[in-house]
């Protein structure tokens, strides 16, 4: 029995919404997302045939390769740094940053624990496949037994066990474009009136949050009606016990029906008045929990301090003004019809053309004779087997339809935007790869731009809102500033590393950029010891650094000394020459002296004579000074130049 009635109101107004936004969503593109997972998943329908006598069932794997390499190209490059999806920006006056590296240390440890890559993986899987990734962001409050000891002192002893604790867990739902309703007027979350997602729960699951006080306890009448639409997948076979269908609307309700639900009748529910104001101007933000259709089992204004809905989304590639995007099954469906068309022809003539058929005449057989042909079989005719017998074939099989089916791959290649490395095609080389590889990275780098800005970063925030809100202990509130970390898909790697080998090809052993490229190169690797190898690396950098840096200093003072030691040549000699200058100025006086002592001796007694050798004296004295005083002359030039160019090498 029920313990709580159900506000059928509320149910109706929601209910009501939801059938015309799931009847919009079902006739625009619920028929191409089934064949869109037959495509991926390689299963023949009779839908899919292209003509009434097809009878091969192949499907090429063209769609599925390309598909495959595309989300995990996407996912190696959110993934490519590790567990390092984030960062948290830090104010550039706050010289402390222990604080932020914590907050930033935990969120990830929460997130790894939770399963937030695989979670990531299926979002970006799901978003190859049919145009848009979507998740659910999950508020878990659980109680964690932790190994403990406890000091008993009456008995002198310590007891080994477990403790609990209150741990506060955001998780990340995938979303299946199938199980999730919007607004057909909006074209994000934000923007629409409302958002819901449908799918079918165990009911055990169902009775837990009831008992926990999560749900409300109502009388759900059994296990939900049975709707292949809503499976997981379309191809399976539905189970139908022991489950209940729950539709979990965030959106905008009437306030009256969430604070007093018998306020408005049906018809006003439903209906609304022909103003705007009075339809659409008193709604709330709420949280609704509906169960098989018409059971209420929750009923909440937004518990969230941001107001915010748990809910992110972001298209493959965009289409614009629109909320479903453009994946890459709807890129290359066209080309995998026609692929698909080509080969299974190809096969039906093979039917025709390789299995044995025979012509025969039916009155020259034996009577009840069962013609069958085997080896070793004993086939009885009346009258000459060559006249009633005749092999024939229905022509020879063409093989240009394999050429064609070739083709129409490098087609789907094209419109997917992917590469087949395993083709026997001839692939682009040199140039024509580096162009082909360019528009693959462009193209690719858009749908990693549109993953960070519409779903991670907004998925980082709502979860440290949840984390401020829920658990303030751990993450204290405050406006941070999420930075996503994503790095080159395998691809873009692969491209890169080229670059940095030819690189290196151009250096030189003793090349100061050497390094550098060779940090790249082990960053961009794949390496099990990658971490180590960069380490080393470093150390190995950091050790030739100080060892250039000594020699460098061991240069410098040697450059100095010499320096030093010319500096000192230069003044000796440039006080040498000055002193042969002090020399040469004195010389002329000493001769002169010496010259007027021998004029004085040694003179002829007689008087005559004496003045005659007195004169003669002084003539070849008069002549030996000009002839000195033109050496000194001649010796003070030389001398002033070496001076000079003694001053212009110490300048």
């Amino acid at each position: 029995m029920a313990e709580y009635a159900a506000p059928s109101k509320l149910v109706t107004w929601i209910q009501g919404h939801c059938t015309d936004w799931r009847d919009n969503r079902d006739d625009n593109y619920l028929e191409a997302w089934k064949e869109y997972e037959r495509l991926w998943r390689g299963v023949w329908h009779a839908e899919d045939k292209m003509r009434e006598t097809e009878r091969s069932r192949i499907v090429s794997p063209a769609l599925q390769e390309a598909i495959e390499n595309h989300a995990s190209e996407i996912e190696e490059g959110v993934f490519g740094s590790g567990d390092s999806l984030f960062s948290i920006d830090d104010d550039m006056a706050d010289k402390q940053t222990a604080d932020v590296q914590y907050l930033q240390n935990y969120m990830k440890e929460c997130f790894k624990k939770n399963g937030l890559r695989k979670s990531v993986g299926d979002i970006i899987l799901l978003s190859s496949i049919y145009g848009t990734g979507i998740g659910e962001v999950v508020l878990k409050k659980t109680k964690n037994l932790v190994p403990a000891t406890k000091v008993m002192d009456e008995l002198d002893s310590i007891a080994i066990g477990t403790r609990s604790e209150d741990k506060i867990s955001i998780m990340l739902n995938p979303v299946s474009p199938q199980n999730f309703l919007i607004d057909p007027n909006a074209v994000s979350i934000q923007d629409a009136m409302g958002c819901a997602i449908e799918e079918f729960v165990s009911a055990h699951k169902i009775a837990e949050n009831m008992e926990s006080g999560i749900y409300l306890k109502a009388d759900l009448g059994g296990n939900a009606t049975s709707e292949l639409d809503l499976e997981e997948s379309w191809i399976d076979e539905e189970y139908d016990q022991d489950k209940v269908k729950i539709l979990r609307y965030y959106g905008l309700v009437p306030e009256k029906l969430i604070d007093d639900p018998e306020s408005m009748s049906v018809k006003d529910v439903i209906e609304g008045g022909t103003d705007l104001l009075e339809t659409y101007g008193n709604l709330v933000e709420a949280i609704v929990v509906i169960g098989n259709d018409n059971v209420l089992l929750k009923a909440e204004r937004s518990p969230y301090m941001m107001k915010d809905r748990p809910l992110v989304a972001y298209q493959d590639d965009t289409v614009p003004n629109r909320f479903w995007g453009r994946g890459v099954a709807e890129k290359g469906f066209n080309m995998q019809k026609a692929l698909d068309a080509q080969l299974r022809a190809h096969l039906d003539s093979l039917a025709l053309t390789t299995a044995p058929m025979m012509g025969m005449d039916a009155t020259r057989l034996p009577r009840g004779a069962k013609f069958e042909i085997r080896p070793g079989k004993t086939i009885l005719t009346n009258g000459a087997p060559s006249e009633i017998l005749m092999p024939f074939k229905f022509g020879v099989t063409d093989q240009a339809n394999l050429q064609t089916a070739q083709a129409f791959q490098q087609m789907l290649l094209q419109a997917t935007n992917t590469l087949d490395t395993a083709s026997d095609t001839k692939q682009p080389t040199g140039g024509e790869l580096s162009v082909t590889l360019a528009s693959i990275l462009k193209k690719n780098k858009r749908t990693l731009v549109n993953f960070q800005d519409n779903f991670l970063i907004p998925f980082i925030e709502k979860a440290a809102y949840r984390f401020m809100q829920f658990d303030p202990e751990h993450f204290p509130v405050a406006d941070y500033k999420f930075v996503a970390n994503s790095s080159l898909g395998m691809l873009a790697k692969e491209v890169e590393q080229v670059q940095f080998i030819n690189l290196l090809k151009t250096l030189g052993p003793n090349s100061p950029i050497l390094p550098l490229l060779l940090q790249g190169i082990i960053k961009n690797s794949s390496l099990p010891n990658k971490s180590e190898l960069e380490a080393t690396l470093l150390q190995t950098t950091q050790q030739q650094q100080q060892q250039k840096a000594q020699t460098s200093q061991l240069t410098m003072a040697q450059a100095q000394a010499q320096i030093a030691l010319l500096n000192a040549e230069a003044q000796e000699n440039t006080a040498q020459a000055q002193n042969y200058m002090v020399e040469a100025q004195m010389r002329p006086q000493e001769i002169q002296a010496k010259l007027m002592t021998a004029l004085a001796t040694n003179l002829p007694s007689e008087a005559d004579e004496q003045e005659l050798e007195f004169k003669r004296r002084a003539k070849t004295a008069e002549l030996m000074l000009k002839e000195t005083e033109l050496d000194l002359k001649r010796q003070d030039m030389i001398d002033n130049k070496d001076i000079v160019k003694m001053q212009m090498m110490k300048k």
